[in-house]
């Protein structure tokens, strides 16, 4: 960076600081600004150590101590930036003075902006037009010449004469012309400080190259004459996350500017536009059918090095060609006009877009509220005077773990074909849909968090589907009849799931619509299934052909709403089950059943889970395990019926339950264990070992067993038609050895 001097008309031997971190604009220099509200000073100092010549200075009051660093100052007297306004000083470079340029009785002058802060730097701002937006802005709004003195190629102009035919930032050193241009200021006594300074600076995103802020004509469209449109048209779209309405959007289109629609680049769709070579009359060209007619050439490719070849008699009749304009269109034009070009309105299909115009809904990213949201609004507020869409879902960003940006670069994230192969797609599909990226957050990703789906929602709703297709016999239906307990709870549980999601769905809301399922599949498998595994695999057939025909009708309706975001194991769902479709992409979404919803019995169940998890908790302090039964539970005055508190006893394994309002919270476990309750515990754990062979060697419920053991001989032979019944064997026999299992062929 440089601090160089302006020498003020004046007042010779006064100089105004000013600070750059891109020398190479300074020859593009028309004027400086001065913060209207800033305190400045005037200041004496010597020119350097060696030179004891001394120069007056004016520069922002606030950082004084900083520019002049090693040096002695003295100020002279305050000075207010309004009682600068106006006046001229000498340019750096004379290339321009004698130029007729147009505002040239401003050239050269010193300004007012709003812009200049005291952060870095002297107070005071170069200012080169065609360099900068704000300085484009200031240009404008005070009149100041333009002179652009570095061309298309990024190469200095040959009037520049000093420094003609140079790269102002050569990819190799970019900072090796702004160094000769110090180098020609410091030989005429114009540098006060130079220093190494590091900041942000824009680079080409593919091959690294400094890229250049640079002014150049355009086609603009008019925003300010449609504004108060676009914020009528705007009122009407429902936006999810709903902040952005009024927010990232409604502040973008308060401040929103004419668009500039044309760009200079060798590849994009072109702007229909042919100027005369002689006499500069315009002409717009609205359809291929219409160049045809006035070129009198068949028109069979819209590409930019066909179109350019298209000439045609002057539309004024001047006797001069018409020719197209070189610009293409801002791409974002093309983005925003994409309702009308993928059905080709208004030349075909009329009836069709006006059916479906605006469009029910979209969805991109939050970056896109600035951009494709906001061109297809702009556009169509100008060509229909209505929105583009009706409902919108704005993401966030997908970063990688450690907060970057994903990057081939630098290799920090996984691939995503490889976590679809580890992890299967819906896992992928249901974490995201569940995060906050839903919402217009960035999210970090997380290959945990998937893992982490697949663990504890995909194998749970799998594992529970597998038990179900174990014990399922022929002629099952599904039926929401049941008036079992856990029945009637998880089919409460399941519609009111199904109220969620729709909701969600009806709302665009991702995140309402697929948060709920992994608590539903919780209670699904930890408790549902849990309770009713005894129900499932005993003989009695009217218990377990109502739990049975409940599952199928649970089944089949979580495959239905559960198929947006896991698709994949929706469809599996239901095709193992048979259903009547070919997929269950093909069937109607379920209507909620309102009558198979009952609260009151999920908030009373939600009870029975709270007792039994403290109760549990007093097992595991007692370090009793559940196997072993136990006497009674106390717990508060809840008014529960009796299949809940039958819930209770077998899930808590205790003979009996004493509901008392002396308990406010929590509850009391009667930890004494009597013989009779050893005795029962003792074939607990006879059972329970029996059952993990029976796991360990792949058996099925129809598979039946001879086991052979040594403990508690007594205890066995006692209840042995019970355990025989549990196990599923034929014999039990007693010999020495290890407890040990064979199957009966």
């Amino acid at each position: 960076s440089v601090i160089a001097k302006f020498e003020l008309v004046d007042e010779p031997g006064t100089f105004v600081l000013a600070w750059t971190t891109t020398p190479w604009t300074l020859p593009g220099n028309v004027a400086l600004a001065m913060g209207k509200n800033l305190q400045y000073a005037k200041v004496v100092s010597r020119v350097s150590l060696e030179n004891p010549k001394e120069e007056y200075y004016i520069l922002v009051k606030n950082n004084l101590d900083k520019i002049f660093a090693g040096k002695d100052y003295k100020i002279i007297a305050d000075v207010k930036a309004e009682d600068l306004e106006g006046k001229k000083y000498k340019p750096l470079f004379d290339y321009f003075l004698n130029q007729d340029l147009k505002n040239k009785e401003n050239l050269y002058t010193i300004q007012l902006a709003d812009f200049v802060t005291i952060e870095d730097g002297t107070g005071v701002v170069h200012i080169a037009p065609a360099f900068g937006e704000e300085d484009m802005i200031l240009g404008q709004e005070k009149k100041l010449p333009f002179i652009q003195h570095v061309k298309m190629n990024g190469q200095i102009i040959d009037q520049v004469s000093d420094f003609k035919g140079m790269e102002v930032k050569p990819k190799d050193n970019p900072q090796s012309t702004d160094l000769k241009i110090i180098e020609f200021l410091e030989k005429k006594g114009l540098v006060f400080k130079t220093e190494k300074f590091v900041h942000a600076y824009p680079h080409c995103y593919r091959c690294d190259s400094p890229l250049l802020n640079y002014a150049t004509s355009s086609l603009f469209v008019k925003i300010n004459e449609i504004k108060d449109r676009l914020f009528k048209n705007a009122k009407s779209i429902n936006w999810v996350p709903q902040h952005i309405k009024e927010g990232r959007f409604g502040k973008w289109l308060e401040g929103a500017r004419d668009w500039s629609i044309s760009r200079q680049r060798f590849w994009g769709s072109v702007i229909p536009i042919w100027v005369c070579e002689r006499c500069g009359e315009k002409k717009v060209i609205g359809s291929i059918k219409e160049l045809e007619k006035l070129s009198g050439e068949k028109i069979t490719d819209l590409h930019k090095h066909f179109i350019d070849k298209i000439t045609f008699d002057c539309t004024n009749g001047c006797g001069g060609k018409m020719k197209r304009i070189s610009d293409v269109l801002d791409c974002w034009f093309e983005s925003g006009s994409m309702p009308y070009g993928q059905m080709h309105y208004p030349f075909e299909n009329k009836k069709r877009f006006e059916k479906n115009f605006p469009a029910q809904f979209i969805a991109e990213g939050a970056d896109q509220t600035r951009a494709w949201f906001y061109y297809l609004h702009v556009l169509s507020t100008a060509l229909k005077n209505k929105p583009a869409f009706k409902n919108v879902i704005v993401n966030g960003i997908v970063l990688a773990e450690d907060g970057k940006k994903m990057s081939k670069k630098l290799n920090n994230y996984p691939d995503p074909m490889m976590v679809f192969d580890k992890y299967g797609a819906d896992a992928m599909r249901y974490y995201l849909a569940c995060s906050p990226v839903m919402k217009a957050e960035d999210l970090c990703f997380s290959e945990k968090a998937v893992a982490e789906v697949v663990k504890k929602v995909l194998m749970l709703i799998l594992n529970v589907f597998s038990f179900y297709q174990l014990y399922l016999i022929k002629g099952i239906k599904p039926s929401s009849r049941s008036r079992h307990i856990l029945d009637r709870w998880i089919l409460s549980r399941i519609e009111g799931l199904k109220s969620e999601i729709t909701q969600g769905y009806e709302n665009y809301d991702l995140n309402l619509a697929t948060r709920p399922i992994k608590g539903f599949v919780d209670d699904l498998s930890t408790w549902y299934l849990r309770r009713s595994r005894e129900r499932i695999k005993s003989g009695k057939t009217n218990e377990k052909k109502c739990a049975l025909q409940t599952l199928t009708y649970v089944f089949f309706e979580f495959a239905k709403i559960i198929a947006p975001a896991m698709p994949f194991i929706a469809d599996d769902l239901y095709r193992e089950m048979k259903g009547k479709k070919q997929s269950v992409h093909l069937e109607d979404w379920p209507k909620v059943n309102q009558r198979l919803i009952n609260k009151k019995l999920e908030a009373k169940m939600q009870i029975v889970r709270t007792i039994c998890s403290q109760a549990l908790e007093k097992r595991v302090e007692a370090g009793i395990k559940v196997r072993q039964p136990l006497l009674e539970l106390k717990t508060g005055g809840f008014k529960l019926e009796k299949a809940l508190v039958q819930l209770i006893k077998e899930e808590v394994n205790v003979k009996g339950i004493i509901f008392s309002k002396s308990i406010k919270e929590g509850v009391v476990l009667n930890t004494m264990i009597t013989e009779e309750l050893k005795e029962e515990g003792a074939v607990r754990e006879f059972v329970r070992q029996v059952q993990a062979l029976r796991k360990e060697n792949k058996l099925t419920p129809k598979d039946k067993i001879r086991v052979y053991y040594e403990q508690d001989k007594e205890i066995i032979e006692k209840h042995k038609k019970q355990i025989q019944k549990q196990v599923i064997a034929k014999e039990i026999i007693f010999r020495e050895g290890k407890l040990e299992i064979k199957k009966i062929t």
